[in-house]
């Protein structure tokens, strides 16, 4: 059979969060996050689990760096913990913050794993919260600041810098559905919101511009959403179109055009009048990126029709209905097809000539267990994961620069409002005893690394 073999400089990647898998919430001068209140509050998180501990991550990174170097993974992406590099959102660095992500930088290099840093996966120190959070111009400010005290901490040994992990979850889910921290419901200030990430973002980009030598990839990751209009009728068009501005080009226009998508303004007028957007921000929020992440792992698809508020669709909820996609469905019942990863990658390749691509997160929660021998079997996953990656392979064959793939995830972890019931992992994690136990699919991602693709 015809293997599917992958460039020879492909890089082959696993992921992870700061307050997914870092634990240590209290130590070495880290205060809350929004996290933190948010999971610490009763009926947020089922089960009551929060990120206190998660997998351990802070005490035994070197453990976990052995895991990734006996895989063969070539990079690695993580995020850094804001609160536990500068506590307030403000003021100077606490270099013992700085100091494990020293280490652990310091750990991938001499394990020869490329370090690919993400500044900000959704744990906004709790007292930027509290003075007003995203919705507030005032946080992109902020967030420039600290990307400033990160660079110039690690810049002279992390290659890749990745400004901001989905903003659209930062906002949406965060202010407008309330599913996520910090659980506010407020459809104009999740608007408010997803600008002044973009500003944030563009902000940011200008700071590490200025502090990385001139080699440094300075990035930027989207959950872009795969949408489908469930009938080619014009209602069912219209709402994927409303879904696809609210989802895609209200990030992908003002970073990469410099302009706000004209028909979302128009879709949202009753919720702003956008006066948010200053003079100039349009410029800061298009500062030139070198790649761009992808993150995907199922499709959206749509119908006219209405849908439950508070809804994470400020001004469409009226329009639109979600309509559960066919086919088989992971633990977090979300559909199986990788035709949307493809079909997203090929229309960036159309919409953003010369944009180099990663698929930065792309994997599947499955009710994985360990087996009276200890060992963790998860075919289901495999297979997933094999199929998207064939997916990536054929986005390649027809012109997508695509430079690598960042499996989720390393680790079974803090899953956010899911709290400890869904597993991601490649590894599985006993979140009693914090042992690590590579599943079927570890082994199977170490082969695919070291043959350079996929078996056919």
């Amino acid at each position: 059979m015809t293997e599917l073999t992958f460039p020879a400089r492909f890089r082959w990647g696993t992921a992870t969060a700061a307050y997914q898998i870092e634990g240590a919430a209290d130590e070495d001068g880290r205060t809350p996050s929004i996290w933190d209140t948010f999971s610490r509050t009763p009926g947020k998180v089922r089960n009551g689990d929060t990120g206190d501990i998660a997998a351990d991550h802070y005490h035994r990174m070197a453990e976990d760096v052995a895991l990734m170097k006996d895989l063969g993974v070539t990079d690695y992406r993580f995020s850094v913990a804001w609160p536990r590099v500068q506590p307030t959102g403000r003021g100077p660095a606490v270099q013992k913050g700085l100091d494990f992500y020293r280490r652990l930088t310091d750990e991938l290099l001499s394990a020869d794993i490329r370090p690919v840093l993400t500044l900000y996966h959704w744990d906004l120190p709790q007292e930027l919260e509290d003075a007003g959070g995203w919705p507030h111009r005032e946080t992109a400010e902020r967030f420039a600041e600290y990307a400033g005290l990160v660079a110039d901490a690690l810049g002279d040994r992390v290659p890749t810098w990745t400004t901001l992990n989905e903003p659209w979850c930062a906002a949406f889910l965060g202010y407008a559905s309330g599913v996520h921290a910090p659980g506010r419901t407020d459809a104009a200030a999740s608007l408010r919101a997803a600008h002044h990430l973009n500003l944030a973002h563009g902000r940011a980009v200008q700071v590490l511009r200025a502090a990385l030598p001139a080699s440094a990839e300075v990035s930027l990751t989207l959950n872009l959403h795969a949408v489908r209009p469930l009938s080619d009728s014009a209602g069912d068009r219209e709402a994927a179109r409303r879904i696809d501005a609210l989802g895609n080009r209200l990030f992908l226009d003002p970073v990469f055009h410099g302009r706000l998508p004209a028909d979302l303004v128009e879709d949202t007028v009753a919720l702003t009048d956008w006066s948010f957007v200053r003079d100039g921000d349009l410029e800061v929020t298009s500062a030139p990126v070198d790649s761009l992440g992808i993150n995907y792992y199922s499709p959206t698809v749509v119908a006219a029709g209405t849908s439950e508020t508070p809804s994470p669709w400020p001004g469409a909820e009226r329009h639109v209905r979600f309509v559960p996609a066919p086919g088989p469905r992971t633990a977090m019942d979300w559909p199986v097809d990788p035709e949307g990863l493809y079909g997203l990658l090929t229309r960036l390749r159309d919409e953003l000539p010369g944009t180099p691509l990663m698929v930065t997160e792309n994997g599947a929660a499955y009710d994985d267990y360990a087996d009276p021998s200890g060992e963790v079997h998860d075919p289901e996953r495999v297979a997933y994961l094999d199929g998207h990656l064939a997916a990536v392979h054929r986005a390649l064959a027809d012109g997508v620069d695509v430079r690598g793939y960042f499996l989720w995830s390393l680790l079974d972890n803090f899953e956010w409002a899911y709290g400890y019931g869904k597993r991601f992992g490649i590894v599985h994690v006993d979140f009693a005893s914090q042992r690590r136990t590579p599943k079927d699919s570890a082994r199977w991602y170490a082969d695919v690394i070291a043959r350079g693709g996929l078996r056919g």
